[in-house]
């Protein structure tokens, strides 16, 4: 039998919550999970609660982040060939700023 999920309060989490999501939003939130570090379980509850996420640098973070970037610069040459921008191009390179912001110590608007 495995371990009762606990949490860091020592609250037992044996109560599932699922929800539906198109592929593209599925790929956002792996791409936000991703970028933040933690697990996407942790990633989720947070938001759905309106909890702060608090990115900690570490390695997988770096990893995320260099290949967001890879990603990002892929799709500005796409655009600089005289495609549009869309609207999951914008919203990625914000949570990479805000995210890079905090990483520097900024509050949340880069001031």
């Amino acid at each position: 039998m495995s371990a009762k999920n606990r949490d860091n309060k020592n609250r037992w989490r044996n109560i599932t919550v699922g929800f539906r999501v198109s592929p593209e939003e599925n790929e956002l939130i792996n791409r936000a999970v991703a970028l933040s570090g933690l697990p996407k379980q942790e990633y989720c509850y947070r938001r759905c609660l309106n909890q702060d996420v608090v990115v900690q640098g570490n390695p997988r973070v770096y990893k995320a982040l260099k290949t967001e970037f890879a990603t990002v610069l892929a799709e500005l040459k796409r655009i600089e060939a005289g495609k549009g921008v869309d609207d999951e191009l914008l919203s990625v390179i914000e949570l990479i700023s805000i995210i890079l912001g905090g990483l520097k110590g900024e509050d949340a608007k880069g001031e």
